[in-house]
This record gives C-alpha cells, structure tokens and sequence, in this order.
C-alpha cells in the first residue's frame, strides 16, 4: 500500500495504541490535510540519522487519525491510534512536499499471553529500572493492563536510544518483545541515570 509517512526518531507507535502530536511545520500540516481528505492514515517511522531526507528505517506502524484539532494558524493537534506496522518496499518519487513510501503490512503474530514467570519477570525489572531512574509510576494500575497493553505500552514510552526503540518494534511477537525489553531495561539500568553515552547502536 501507499502510506504518507511523518519521519521523527523516538517517536514510538504500535498498534493497539496512541500517540498525540502537535502538527507545526507546513510540509506535515499539508499530510494531515491531505490524509483528512483521504483514509485519515500516515505513517510514523523513524529516521536513521537526524538530517533532512536521511533514510528511514524498514519497519513503522501506520496509525489511523482519531482525533483532530485545527488551530486557526494552520497547525493540528492530533490524536493517532496504531493500526499495524508496515516493512518498507520502496520510497516513492512524489510531487508531495511529504515522503510518501511503498510498504507491505506486518501482519501480528504470537500474541499469545505471556506466562505467569514471564509477566513476573518483566514486571520485577521494571520496578527495578524504575526505582534506578526515579521515575513515578502506578503498580497497581500496572497489574490491571493487559499483557499486549503493558509490552507494547512500556516499548511505545521508553526512554532508550533510537535503534533500540528500533528493534523493539521490529521484534515479531509479544514473547520476543518482552524477551528484548527485558535485556534493556538490565542493560541501560545498569548504567548511570546521567550517561548519555548508553547505546546499543
């Protein structure tokens, strides 16, 4: 299929989930116009290097626009909802002031419930980096989410490097992408909170 695509590194979709964005530059205001008019789907994928016209990474997810705000000034504020991921065919040659590419839908698989050792697992090392980073959460609303919520959840917001966000969402299956979340969260916890130099690119 032909998909739009809004290129920003970290900024994280999948589907099943969403993601708010504040629509500013005049090339993006005229994608959201444009997809408005159409399907109300693009694309988010992440670039490999942060400069213009850098190429992309192979895998995004293309999310459905349910809700919109257009401010008087051209600017939107909009509410994408994850459909699926798509692997990139090809970039296509367009008129369009916006990168448009040819992509193949990823379809879900092993969405299976994780294992009551698996969840534990997880749920313990996420305390753990938690607590390593200072950062707040609710447990309790925590155990209440379900196994596709909380995986996909914690891959869409966490705070790691671009190729690592990369590969989480390019690991097929809810088991492989706990698995990977699992080795990061040991792996950037067991570093200082302050060490920007954390990487696994």
């Amino acid at each position: 299929m032909r998909i739009s695509i809004f290129p920003l590194t970290g900024a994280m979709l999948y589907p099943g989930l969403r993601l708010p964005l504040h629509i500013f530059e005049p090339r993006y205001r005229a994608m959201v116009s444009d997809s408005l008019a159409r399907d109300r789907q693009i694309g988010m994928i992440q670039p490999q290097r942060a400069e213009e016209g850098a190429p992309l990474y192979a895998v995004g997810c293309l999310g459905h626009i349910a809700e919109v705000e257009a401010s008087p000034d051209g600017r939107y504020n909009i509410l994408l909802e994850g459909v699926a991921r798509f692997r990139i065919r090809r970039e296509l040659t367009v008129q369009t002031p916006f990168r448009q590419v040819e992509a193949d839908i990823i379809p879900d698989v092993d969405l299976e419930a994780l294992s009551a050792i698996e969840r534990a697992l997880f749920e313990r090392e996420a305390k753990a980096f938690a607590d390593r980073h200072g950062y707040r959460v609710d447990w309790e609303e925590v155990t209440r989410l379900d196994d596709v919520a909380l995986i996909n959840g914690v891959a869409q917001i966490a705070p790691f490097d671009a190729a690592s966000k990369q590969a989480l969402l390019e690991a097929d299956g809810l088991h492989a992408r706990c698995d990977l979340l699992v080795q990061l969260m040991q792996f950037f916890g067991a570093r200082d909170s302050d060490d920007g130099a954390a990487t696994l690119q």
